[in-house]
């Protein structure tokens, strides 16, 4: 898929270095086509790391994208500098007026205290408000899961007795929703996390139903509003070393912190870790931005509007 990004934005060499086909402004503007407008509420602390995990993650599939990245304005962020978030982010208040394709609302290293202590909940919840009623579908990932969980559900997270951190296997549920299509009855995901929402309290709620779940890790994957709100509980966008470099992080900092689990060949921290969700990451995201955005989503942007169960399809 060409990626329609800001041509100045870091990631995109590092993107076309790996073939990985971007496409800057100039070039969008002269092909008469009408992409998927896509906007990434980047909670995460590094954000061009996830920038660049997120639209590898996006550039599978044959369809054009433009994505937008957005930031919360009540948030300082204290790992990325001003200067790049100036040039490459918008805030709220910039893009309220616009109607999206997609949304993705990732996590946030906010875990470990309740939503209402964590200084942006207000924008959070006002953004998530927002878009039920102007973008045609919602992809919430671990604590962005966790706080769409809360906010729309009222099913608060809990603290675990240690982190969860590692590669584990899911099994597939409910095969003939689309969101699955393709995947294997059982496969691997990423997680990162101190906290989790109950599975029994997700299981029991009406309006959602769950797509994938694993013994150790829970609810991975749930979906409401017929996609309109897509909910995933792990990290399947992280690359081969980003547990690697989480891990250590917190060894450096005297943190306790154990092997993340399924990972390293014969858990040796030493050993380069195994790629193993790569292609379920891609194809999860593929259906998403097929089956709940660009089969979901009116051609004119511009009427995307009403909230759930609302727009057309093309």
């Amino acid at each position: 898929m060409p990626i329609r990004i800001q041509s100045e934005l870091p990631a995109k060499q590092i993107l076309e270095n790996e073939n990985i086909f971007v496409m800057d402004e100039f070039r969008a503007m002269h092909q008469d086509i009408r992409p998927l407008k896509v906007l990434i509420l980047n909670n995460m602390p590094v954000k061009q790391d996830t920038e660049l995990q997120l639209l590898r993650a996006l550039s599978n599939t044959p369809l054009q994208v433009d994505v937008t990245f957005m930031n919360t304005a009540t948030h300082v962020s204290l790992n990325t500098s001003a200067s790049h978030l100036n040039k490459f982010y918008s805030t709220f208040d910039e893009i309220r007026g616009e109607k999206y394709d997609g949304m993705i609302i990732t996590g946030a290293p906010v875990e470990d205290i309740s939503f209402e202590e964590v200084d942006y909940w207000d924008e959070v919840c006002e953004i998530m408000d927002w878009a039920d009623r102007n973008v045609t579908s919602i992809f919430h990932i671990c604590w962005g899961a966790q706080a769409g969980f809360y906010h729309y559900y009222g099913i608060n997270k809990k603290q675990l007795p240690q982190k969860l951190f590692g590669v584990f296997e899911h099994h597939v549920m409910n095969r003939k929703i689309p969101l699955v299509r393709g995947f294997d009855d059982i496969f691997l995901a990423p997680h990162s996390r101190h906290t989790e929402t109950p599975a029994d309290a997700i299981h029991a709620c009406k309006e959602l139903t769950v797509l994938a779940e694993s013994e150790e890790a829970g609810v991975f994957l749930a979906i409401a509003e017929e996609g309109h709100r897509i909910f995933v509980t792990g990290h399947p966008e992280y690359d081969r070393l980003t547990l690697n470099n989480e891990y250590y992080r917190d060894l450096n900092k005297g943190l306790p912190i154990q092997i993340p689990k399924n990972y390293y060949p014969n858990d040796d921290p030493e050993m380069k870790p195994l790629l193993q969700w790569r292609s379920h990451s891609i194809n999860l995201y593929s259906n998403w931005l097929n089956y709940y955005v660009y089969q979901a989503t009116p051609y004119n942007v511009d009427s995307i509007g009403g909230g759930p169960g609302t727009v057309s399809g093309r």
